[in-house]
Formats: C-alpha cells, structure tokens, sequence
C-alpha cells in the first residue's frame, strides 16, 4: 500500500496534480488490503430484463438481460450456445447469435462461429445494480 501511494504521489507531482487529490483516490476494495486475509468485496445483484436493455450508441454490441454468473466460456465450451445457437435460439426463445459473428476476418462467411466472436464477454457485458463510482451525465444516442 505504502508504495501505491509513494507512486501516486510522484504522478501526481510530475502531472501537476495537488496531493489533497490523489488522496480522495481510493480503489474498489477500499482500505482492504489485497493480501489472502482480506474479505472479497460485496458481489452485485445482476439486473435482469425481459425485452433486454436500451443501446447507448448505434453499434453497441447488446447488454446481456439476465444472470450469468453460471455461464463459463472456456476453449471446450461456451454454455452461451445452449440458447442462442442458430440451432437452439427458437426453442429457446432467445435472440440468434448475429451474422458478423459468423465471418472472419479476411471477410470469409463461416459455417461455424467464429473465434474472434466466442468469447461473448469480451463485447456483451451483464449489468448490476452499482451505485456510480464517478458523476456521469452521458446521454446515449437516440
């Protein structure tokens, strides 16, 4: 901890940035150490939703509307596929897993999902119910 803050000062003296403002800088554990004895922080309720979420921007990969905390992504399976398959998505009645998912990246249309597009995770994020760490006035484009 004492060297965090031995480099935090030291930025904040090469940025200009007064040290009654680094010391407002606090991470998401708090005072918690990071050490095996520290308790985990609180895990947040996943939101849930029934006809999804509002996009923010015109090409934002879609929110994910339910729990995921079950799901695993490995190289021997993604459990995502169970529902949104081109095989399983009306049995299951849940969205297909888009087009561009299935081209790589020479533009070649695919007959299976593509690897840059299994990890869902790496664009679909699940939301939670969080208070808002910083002041945020953004306003999505409609």
């Amino acid at each position: 901890m004492k060297k965090i803050i031995t480099l935090l000062t030291g930025l904040a003296l090469s940025v200009g940035i007064s040290l009654s403002a680094v010391a407002e800088i606090q991470s998401l554990r708090g005072s918690l150490s990071l050490d095996s004895d520290s308790q985990s922080f609180e895990k947040r309720k996943q939101i849930k939703q029934k006809d999804g979420f509002e996009r923010s921007y015109k090409i934002q990969p879609p929110m994910i509307p339910h729990a995921t905390d079950k799901d695993k992504i490995t190289l021997k399976g993604n459990t995502c596929m169970r529902c949104h398959s081109e095989k399983n998505y009306k049995k299951e009645k849940a969205p297909r897993i888009g087009d561009s998912h299935y081209i790589d990246r020479d533009g070649n249309k695919l007959n299976k999902l593509s690897s840059r597009r299994y990890f869902c995770n790496q664009c679909h994020a699940t939301q939670v119910n969080a208070e808002q760490l910083v002041e945020n006035n953004f306003v999505g484009a409609k």
